[in-house]
């Protein structure tokens, strides 16, 4: 059977965006003959839809979308990813599912058996979890089809009660299919190999992954779409953090046709789960995922250019190296704001950096509108000493003039804090705190100077 993997960068809700791409790739994939195309989870509406699915004209835009899908599907099956209604009473109204269409309509349903609830997920809240689980007759082969975590319950102290595939391996399949969201983290590319390995080993059939790649606002997905034969061999690996397709054809035995490029023996067997923090893990990859979240996240809203307060300091120099890098270092405006406090290398370091980056810069003194407001709150503030609310004032008043540019310009506001400096409470609100896009919120201190060196 000759599978195309599709792995492609959606938009939540912009429908008819999001269909005209898996149409052309339905098109390119029935150019190379291929007998199925597969899509990533919730590929119809874009992943995650969160609140959107309690709308139910977003629904039936999902439904609209099928059916432009499914007119295309012939001669090729395209399993693709979408919200499903629930005709029970009983449950929520909504399935995580995936669709098989095939000559004009919908041939198979597959609903979602494993719905996560933590770090960035809260699926159940949405979604029934699947009751029942078939395999998929397509062309003479038995398709064990998953979605996302239904392959992730494995271990010797597995999340969930059910293993969806132990149920699926009663009706005999020959091929494992997973319709994947799965986002990045700097572990996440071993994590998944590692994972789909455990299943491939455990049921001795080859499967197709498919992840999604581009970013919804916060959450960054990387791709990274595999294929494995039965014998845990890698047989097609799509690149990280870009859209592209690859087609397999996997035999009767359960091997592939297409060469092996990594062997199962180079395959990892267990995932990292490292116990302390690896600054320098993975960096490339980590760098490669803000350069994507950065992209999307204006592209996706609509937005051409950025801002932010350049301190001279290293937070501010990666924010502003990034966002050159993502935007085109015109479209990045760095703004210097000097207090009476401000050492004089601070300024020029980060004049310098402007320079090197070729981003146009300005530089805005602070100390005349500083000494407004601490002489406005003198009457309030009276004798007390010198102290935290005085420091805080400097950021607040840095956060007020970079808003207003922002309004003014239409520029959105980068924020320079990092994960350290949350987790331990060192910031300002409305001052240092202020943003549109935390660049580097989810990154600790350690992680940015290893950026640093990496860029």
């Amino acid at each position: 059977m000759n599978i195309v993997l599709a792995q492609q960068n959606y938009h939540i809700g912009n429908f008819d965006y999001n269909t005209a791409k898996m149409l052309t790739a339905i098109d390119a994939a029935k150019a190379q003959q291929a007998d199925l195309i597969v899509f990533s989870e919730l590929s119809v509406c874009g992943y995650p839809p969160r609140d959107f699915l309690e709308f139910s004209d977003f629904i039936d835009q999902c439904y609209a979308q099928l059916e432009k899908l499914a007119a295309a599907a012939n001669g090729i099956g395209v399993l693709v990813g979408g919200p499903s209604r629930n005709p029970d009473a009983l449950g929520k109204d909504l399935f995580n599912a995936a669709f098989l269409l095939y000559n004009g309509k919908v041939q198979a349903e597959v609903h979602k058996t494993l719905l996560p609830t933590y770090d960035v997920f809260d699926e159940y809240r949405y979604f029934e979890p699947a009751y029942h689980w078939n395999v998929v007759d397509f062309k003479g082969h038995k398709l064990a089809i998953t979605i996302c975590e239904d392959i992730w319950n494995l271990g010797d102290n597995p999340l969930y009660r059910i293993c969806p595939m132990d149920r699926l391996m009663e009706h005999k399949p020959d091929i494992m299919i997973n319709l994947s969201a799965s986002p990045f983290d700097y572990t996440h590319d071993t994590d998944r190999k590692a994972i789909i390995k455990a299943n491939v080993m455990k049921y001795q059939l080859p499967m197709v992954y498919v992840n999604a790649v581009g970013s919804q606002t916060e959450i960054v997905f990387d791709g990274g779409s595999v294929a494995f034969d039965k014998n845990g061999n890698v047989c097609a690996a799509l690149p990280q953090f870009m859209e592209a397709t690859a087609m397999v054809t996997i035999l009767p035995d359960g091997t592939i046709q297409q060469p092996v490029i990594e062997p199962a023996a180079m395959v990892p067997h267990q995932q990292l789960e490292p116990t302390t923090l690896q600054p320098e893990l993975n960096i490339a990859q980590v760098h490669q995922a803000l350069i994507s979240g950065i992209r999307d996240y204006f592209g996706k809203m609509g937005f051409t250019k950025a801002i932010l307060g350049s301190s001279g300091g290293i937070d501010s120099a990666v924010v502003l190296a990034l966002a050159c890098e993502a935007l085109g270092s015109d479209n990045v405006k760095a703004v210097l704001m000097p207090s009476p406090y401000s050492s004089e290398h601070s300024v020029t370091d980060a004049v310098q950096l402007s320079k090197n980056l070729n981003n146009p810069y300005d530089i805005v003194r602070i100390d005349t509108i500083y000494e407004s407001f601490l002489q406005q709150l003198q009457p309030i503030f009276g004798n007390l000493p010198f102290g935290l609310a005085e420091e805080n004032t400097q950021s607040r008043t840095r956060g007020n003039l970079l808003m207003a540019i922002s309004n003014k310009l239409g520029y959105i506001l980068l924020n320079t804090s990092n994960k350290s400096e949350l987790s331990t409470g060192y910031g300002t609100l409305y001052g240092d705190m202020a943003g549109g896009l935390s660049v580097l919120g989810d990154l600790y201190k350690m992680q940015v100077y290893a950026l640093a060196k990496y860029i």
